[in-house]
C-alpha cells in the first residue's frame, strides 16, 4: 500500500532529526571546565536514564510524544558528541591574568561591576554569568591582567572595563 494511504497514527517509527550543529567554528577545540563536563554528564544521565524511558513508553500511538522523543534523542547525541570531543581545562589556582575558566570582575567608568566566568561553548549559561570563551566579552577579557583596562563595544556603545578581580 502506498504511504499516501496510511494514517499518521499508523506510523510507529520515531522521526530522526538531523544532528544539532556545534556552535564551535570548524577546527576549534571543544574546551570545557571540569565542572562543565560534570554538568553535561549529569544532564546526559538524566535524559538517558529518566526522561527517555518515560517518553518511550508514552510514545506508543502519540505523535507528539514521538516528536519530543526525537528532540530528546537529538540532544542526547549532541551531548555524547560534546563529551567525546571535550578537552578538559582545569584552572590552576589564582592567576594575575584572565584565562579559560577564570572568574573575572570588571568595573566600567561609572563604577558598575560585572562578573563573568569564562567557560566552554557547551556549558555557557548567562543566567549563571558563564560566558563562552568565544563570546565577544570573553575574547576582550582573555589574557588581560589585574588592573588592566580593556576596551569593549557593547550594543549600547563602547566602554573601557577595568579588571578588578580574577579568580
Amino acid at each position: 500500500m502506498s504511504k499516501a494511504f496510511t494514517r499518521e497514527d499508523d506510523v510507529s517509527d520515531i522521526p530522526v532529526l538531523p544532528p544539532l550543529a556545534s556552535p564551535l567554528p570548524p577546527g576549534a577545540k571543544n574546551f570545557l571546565t571540569p565542572g562543565g563536563v560534570e554538568r553535561l554528564r549529569q544532564e546526559l544521565t538524566g535524559l538517558v536514564d529518566g526522561e527517555r524511558p518515560r517518553l518511550l513508553s508514552a510514545s506508543a500511538g502519540d505523535p507528539e510524544a514521538k516528536r519530543e522523543l526525537a528532540k530528546l534523542d537529538q540532544r542526547i547525541r549532541y551531548l555524547q558528541q560534546s563529551l567525546a570531543s571535550a578537552e578538559v581545562v582545569a584552572l590552576n589556582g589564582e592567576s594575575e591574568q584572565v584565562r579559560f575558566g577564570s572568574t573575572v570582575t570588571v568595573r566600567d567608568s561609572k563604577g558598575n561591576e560585572s562578573t563573568y566566568r569564562i567557560v566552554g561553548v557547551d556549558e555557557a549559561d548567562f543566567s549563571r554569568n558563564e560566558v563562552s570563551w568565544l563570546s565577544p566579552i570573553a575574547r576582550a577579557l582573555m589574557n588581560a591582567k589585574l588592573g588592566q583596562k580593556v576596551p569593549f563595544k557593547f550594543p549600547f556603545g563602547a566602554a573601557e572595563l577595568e579588571i578588578v578581580r580574577i579568580g
